[in-house]
């Protein structure tokens, strides 16, 4: 009907706000002036249509336009409740020529489910007339359409329910009246009910859906009247979720229906499972209108697929249409997951159905029982359930013609079971929800007459709808939230064959969004079958699963759910499956070799428990005895000539610093500890020092000795024994003072060094200071290259007193040991640094000793006729 009132200045100022919008962003893009001429002159034209508009407005005459649409099934009431319902799943009609009225469009393919709402609709409304504590004295009617699964017929339904369905003139000063309904119930499906809650939201009429369960439809800016009674996609789009990471799997296709329905709920699916590193494989979408092509497109890429779960969120018509190409191409062995829609449709539960979808689990809508609910219906209904035809004058001549007499006792669909009455109870708990707010908006009390029946607007029951909270007979807590939204919970049903061979939906788990986040899902101990009477959960992922000991890398190019399973690096682990990153050990530890779990490294250093310890160690003692032992054979034979003149006092010192340097090779062997990292080399230097300077001075006598011997020479006042001692001392004094800096400023300490090797710790005396440590070892080799030149020059001088040859040779040997000790220090790994300076010590000290005392140790023991003054005082042979 054609209203020219205030829903038209409602839509001109819209357009007057739009306008207003659209010029503020010209304005910005081509300035002041050229915006606001065009603006002036929309707004003139708007202007010119609106007083047009005004002008006719003033004529007191509405007329509808079309054909009148009368409800389905009515019944008169004090109060209106409208219902639209899909009770037909197509329409026929004619294409239109444009040249006259086109027909009314013809349903066609009735819906046994869809009559068992508009009948459950009916009960609820008689159950309430006749009970005596809700809205006493007042009856409740209803106008049912049925719009054919058809958008356009249901805003037709919808303005047909607001304005009435009347032909002819209406001669009334203003078009504008109240609404002939204060609720409408429907539809079942989304894409329809946004149709009808954005046609009646301007004029605040409630509408309730038992079904349409798009998350779109919580908006409250865009649908400000809408209520329901079947939780929205918003959490089952979640509950799938977890379903599918419960069982573990990670690769699955998904199929939906190409409206607000599917879109809105595989949308939040999509969005929620990436967090979960759910992977989807295709995402397919078709309608029930769409050619059959379309559908064995959608059939191809499950075909292809690898996944082997399909998250099916259809409604039923597209589950239906789906499921007849899949039997017809027996396409089996697919895992499916399905929306509440289809998930307890007896209609598809069928034999042949239950080869493709046998096994499949999926949130339904709480079931519930609706005592007293029982079936009729029209002539359409009855010739459908007996599949015979009443008599009439296009059917004369008819096999199978209708009694009347068939009795529904015997009849088995989805109109006449009442054991999956899900959705029905929500067509129940609305129209108890408009019961319960008109109790409360008419003032009623128990027993008595409601009181406000004077005047009830539809903005009113809208109001109360929102407050209302109330238990049904079946112990079902109803109220809505700030969305118009119901508690969202749900049942996890499975497909299976019960023991007399039926199909049955068996209730496996629960789902119940008010519960904590983690609790919200649980399962039931009771027993699944999976698809093909499978006894286990069957796999569905792209990569199987990363064993502990290796990481995830991502194939490039694929979704995250696609990986190849690398092994952790040395000094990682990973001890959990799938996971993305190894995990570093910490310092002292490493991994094993199946990288599951960090190990203690072992400890390196050289001890006293291996065998090239021991043999250090009874080098360095060796040294140490034969030492002590020279010492005290030169004790004993000290009066004699080879013992006195060979400067017995340097001797003494020289075999004093030798069992010093013996015994310090002892400090590097065993765990490295503070004082053994200061003694190690501070002993060792000032040891060495201390024998090099005696070698030093004894080279140095033998040559002034010789130079004394020319006439009128008095050098040997000028070094006597305590010019030596002197000298001595001040050699050795400055590597005191060196080492005593070292160990101030820069001390060495013990270290773990964890660079070397990446599975051992090697024990270390960390030097502190490299320049210190160098120091002290160019000291030693400079008095050594001193004392080398030195006896070089003196090594050819006459008489067995002579000790110039033999320092030389020692001198040698010394300083070839400490050239090649640096290379290798420096080039050996881990306790073989340690055993290399160890080598060092002994070799020079080993070939001090040999050079300069085995020689005399022999005359003195061996050849003690050769320890005699002549002896040593006579020439050499040539």
């Amino acid at each position: 009907m054609v209203d020219l009132g205030p829903l038209h200045l409602l839509q001109w100022r819209n357009r007057w706000e739009d306008g207003k919008s659209i010029c503020d962003t010209q304005c910005r893009l081509a300035g002041i002036v050229s915006c606001l001429v065009k603006w002036l002159v929309e707004m003139l034209l708007m202007l010119t249509t609106l007083l047009i508009h005004l002008t006719w407005a003033e004529e007191p005459l509405c007329r509808p336009l079309g054909r009148p649409d009368k409800p389905l099934l009515e019944k008169n009431g004090d109060i209106i409740i409208g219902g639209i319902f899909t009770i037909h799943s197509s329409t026929t009609g004619v294409k239109p020529t444009f040249r006259i009225m086109p027909e009314a469009l013809k349903c066609k393919s009735i819906i046994l489910r869809e009559i068992q709402f508009a009948q459950t609709m009916i009960f609820a409304i008689e159950e309430i007339n006749n009970d005596k504590e809700i809205i006493p004295g007042v009856s409740l009617g209803y106008k049912i359409y049925d719009v054919c699964s058809n958008i356009h017929l249901s805003i037709k339904a919808t303005m047909a329910l607001t304005n009435g369905a009347e032909d002819g003139l209406i001669n009334e000063k203003s078009c504008t009246r109240p609404s002939t309904v204060y609720t409408i119930i429907g539809q079942t499906s989304s894409s329809p009910t946004i149709a009808i809650s954005t046609t009646v939201g301007p004029f605040r009429i409630p509408v309730i859906s038992h079904l349409a369960s798009c998350a779109c439809l919580s908006n409250r800016h865009e649908f400000p009247s809408f209520f329901r009674t079947v939780p929205s996609d918003y959490y089952q789009s979640r509950a799938l979720v977890q379903l599918v990471k419960y069982f573990g799997w990670t690769w699955v296709g998904t199929i939906r229906s190409d409206d607000d329905y599917g879109n809105s709920g595989i949308s939040t699916f999509l969005q929620v499972a990436q967090k979960e590193g759910i992977c989807v494989e295709y995402l397919e979408a078709f309608t029930r209108n769409d050619p059959r092509e379309k559908v064995l497109k959608v059939i191809d890429v499950i075909r292809l697929s690898t996944a082997k779960v399909i998250v099916a969120f259809l409604p039923q018509g597209e589950m239906v249409i789906l499921l007849q190409e899949m039997v017809q191409q027996n396409i089996t062995g697919y895992q499916w997951v399905g929306s509440e829609s289809w998930i307890t449709a007896k209609n598809l539960a069928t034999e042949d159905g239950y080869k493709i979808l046998g096994g499949s689990v999926g949130f339904a809508i709480m079931n519930a029982m609706i005592p007293g609910l029982k079936d009729t219906f029209v002539k359409e209904f009855w010739e459908t359930v007996f599949n015979c035809t009443f008599y009439s004058q296009e059917t004369k001549n008819v096999s199978n013609a209708c009694t009347g007499y068939e009795s529904l006792r015997d009849v088995t669909n989805s109109y006449t079971d009442v054991s999956e009455l899900r959705i029905s109870n929500n067509v129940y708990k609305a129209i108890y929800a408009v019961a319960h707010s008109l109790h409360n908006l008419l003032s009623c009390k128990d027993k008595e007459v409601c009181k406000n029946m004077t005047k009830i607007e539809p903005w009113e029951v809208l109001h109360n709808i929102k407050k209302v909270n109330f238990t049904t007979k079946n112990r079902d807590n109803v109220y809505f939230d700030e969305n118009g939204d119901p508690v969202a919970r749900y049942e996890l049903v499975n497909w299976q064959h019960n023991k007399e061979g039926k199909i049955e939906f068996v209730t496996v788990g629960q789902y119940d969004a008010s519960l904590p986040e983690g609790k919200q899902f649980s399962m039931n101990n009771v027993k699944i079958v999976w698809t093909a009477e499978m006894t286990t959960v069957p796999k569905s992922v792209c990569s199987e699963n990363c064993s502990p000991g290796t990481r995830k890398g991502i194939r490039k190019g694929k979704p995250i759910c696609c990986f190849d399973c690398i092994p952790c690096a040395e000094g990682e682990i990973s001890h959990t499956i799938d996971t993305t990153e190894c995990i570093k050990c910490p310092l002292d530890y490493w991994s094993n070799s199946e990288r599951t779990q960090c190990i203690l490294k072992d400890i390196e250093f050289l001890s006293y428990g291996e065998i090239m310890g021991i043999l250090m160690a009874i080098f360095s003692l060796s040294g140490a005895c034969l030492t002590a032992a020279t010492a005290l054979i030169f004790f004993h034979y000290r009066n004699t000539p080879i013992v006195k003149a060979n400067n017995s006092e340097l001797s003494f010192l020289l075999l004093f610093s030798l069992l010093l340097s013996f015994l310090c090779s002892l400090i590097f062997i065993g765990e490295p500890s503070n004082w053994s990292c200061v003694l190690r080399h501070t002993a060792f230097g000032i040891s060495f020092v201390l024998c090099i300077s005696c070698v030093l001075g004894k080279t140095i006598v033998v040559l002034v000795a010789f130079r004394a011997t020319i006439p009128g020479s008095n050098i040997m006042k000028w070094f006597g024994p305590a010019q030596q001692r002197l000298c001595v001392s001040a050699f050795t004094l400055i590597q005191v003072l060196i080492c005593s800096v070292w160990l101030i400023l820069f001390p060495p300490f013990p270290n773990k060094n964890t660079k070397y090797y990446k599975d051992r710790i090697i024990l270390e005396c960390d030097l502190g200071s490299t320049t210190a440590f160098y120091t002290v070892l160019g000291y030693i080799g400079f008095l050594s290259i001193v004392c080398f030149i030195l006896a070089f020059l003196g090594r050819k001088l006459p008489d067995n007193f002579n000790e110039a040859k033999y320092i030389t040779f020692s001198m040698l040997i010394f300083c070839a040991v400490w050239i090649t000790f640096i290379p290798a220090y420096i080039s050996s790994p881990g306790k073989y640094t340690v055993a290399v300076e160890i080598f060092a010590i002994l070799a020079s000290s080993f070939g001090l000793f040999f050079c300069i005392f085995a020689p005399k140790c022999y005359i003195i023991l061996i050849k003690p006729d050769r320890n005699t003054k002549k002896h040593l005082m006579g020439k050499l042979p040539s």
